[in-house]
């Protein structure tokens, strides 16, 4: 089970987008995530006359290790680690470790 999953609130703990919020994007492999609008790289694009695009630079929000993320909680305003609980019916959901409140996805 992912701990950080596609939609949930995050915020960088490290690297020079440190202390930006933002909304994962999408999971590239394991490890990786793309959240929007961090980690934004300048990309020089050619022109596409097939494809109808225009050349230039363009901004692209490349990935990052979710290790450099924590999941932000929005009862306390701050950012969280993430636990796994088991429910009685064999279920396991995701909670806050500060709070052991449910992350509603």
């Amino acid at each position: 089970m992912n701990k950080i999953r596609k939609g949930d609130q995050v915020i960088v703990t490290t690297g020079r987008d440190k202390g930006k919020r933002g909304t994962v994007t999408q999971r590239v492999d394991a490890d990786h995530i793309v959240v929007e609008g961090v980690n934004v790289a300048k990309k020089h694009v050619k022109p596409n006359p097939l494809k109808g695009t225009t050349g230039g630079v363009v901004d692209k929000t490349m990935p990052i290790h979710q290790s450099n993320v924590a999941i932000f909680n929005a009862a306390t305003g701050k950012a969280d680690r993430v636990g796994i609980k088991l429910l009685a019916d064999g279920k396991k959901v995701r909670v806050f470790k500060s709070s052991g409140d449910e992350i509603k996805a």
